[in-house]
């Protein structure tokens, strides 16, 4: 394929994918809302939604059997979610305020599945029991998140942890707002057919974002790691923006950490204990260390400062700028 034809059938894809994405959010929303679940887990299946993208791009990727392009896909577009969500959001609003609790909330998960990515990248755990542990640190916050305020305040836990816990679930769910139309079957069904534009055209990207990544002579973690991630990264940002600037700080971090987590458990180590991982090279280390690595640095600071400012949103703009500048090295 020429590579002008190449262009235009990625920018053709990419469209097409964050277009179906955007139906599949408000679709999924609808119906989580018939199924009156919590608006903590309709915030969930929002961040499910918006990362099809990179996941269906990554899993194919991987089933390709281009590892380092899947692997790229996850790391890099979770360090550019946390400068396009957490840093650019901030330059945007000038300060997203944070709760401590909602703070240390979040970084007990990010930071765990994080650490997981590390270890699995770098060989030191093996891709099953990865997704193993990880699942064992997200799918307790994904039931505490999918029970109403008077369960929580029943759990069988210490008191000062219930407390902080169902406290800064309520926070973010009042910052969350969604109060979706409630679903029907028409709903079900954009959802699918949403679904599987989202896969195909992901397919398509993977397969031309590759091809042109060799043409000019790009790396494989490259054309996954920036161009695919950066291009897959888009739906995140815009939800990221559009709660920062109306000061739903809560809505912003958990919808960063949660869309990282997801990437990481779905469209990465899923796959990976199904169909392997292989070895990843120096340079998807160093990826994974930069996601662990920002993750830690940004939660850590908004939880010192209680907050982001504009400086620390360029602050976090400039260290994803160096990521990427050595992943080009």
């Amino acid at each position: 394929m020429p590579t002008p034809v190449a262009v235009l059938v990625f920018l053709a894809c990419a469209a097409s994918a964050l277009a179906a994405s955007a139906v599949l959010i408000v679709r999924l929303e609808r119906i989580g809302a018939r199924l009156a679940v919590t608006e903590a887990v309709l915030g969930l299946l929002a961040a499910l939604a918006a990362d099809m993208p990179e996941i269906s791009t990554a899993v194919t990727a991987l089933v390709r059997g281009q590892n380092e392009v899947g692997i790229g896909v996850i790391l890099g577009s979770n360090v550019a979610k946390l400068a396009m969500l957490l840093g650019l959001a901030s330059v945007v609003a000038r300060r997203i305020p944070l709760d401590r609790r909602v703070v240390l909330l979040e970084a007990l998960v990010g930071v765990g599945v994080a650490a997981v990515t590390v270890a699995v990248v770098a060989g030191t755990v093996a891709p099953a029991p990865g997704l193993g542990i990880a699942l064992v640190v997200f799918v307790p916050y994904v039931v505490v998140s999918s029970l109403r305020p008077e369960a929580r305040a029943r759990l069988p836990i210490p008191a000062r942890l219930r407390g902080t816990l169902t406290s800064a679930l309520a926070e973010e769910e009042d910052d969350l707002g969604l109060h979706p139309g409630r679903g029907g079957r028409v709903d079900v069904v954009h959802a699918v057919l949403a679904l599987a534009v989202v896969v195909v055209t992901s397919i398509g990207m993977e397969t031309t974002g590759t091809d042109l990544g060799h043409a000019w002579g790009l790396s494989d973690l490259v054309v996954g790691g920036v161009l695919l991630a950066i291009v897959t990264s888009i739906p995140n940002a815009v939800a990221a923006v559009y709660l920062a600037r109306r000061g739903r700080g809560a809505a912003t971090l958990s919808t960063t950490t949660n869309s990282n987590t997801i990437n990481v458990v779905v469209g990465l180590l899923l796959p990976a204990a199904l169909l392997g991982l292989g070895t990843a090279g120096a340079a998807a280390l160093s990826a994974a260390w930069w996601y662990a690595g920002l993750t830690l640095a940004v939660l850590a600071w908004a939880f010192l400062r209680r907050g982001l400012t504009r400086t620390d949103g360029v602050a976090i703009g400039v260290a994803y700028a160096v990521f990427v500048v050595l992943l080009l090295r």
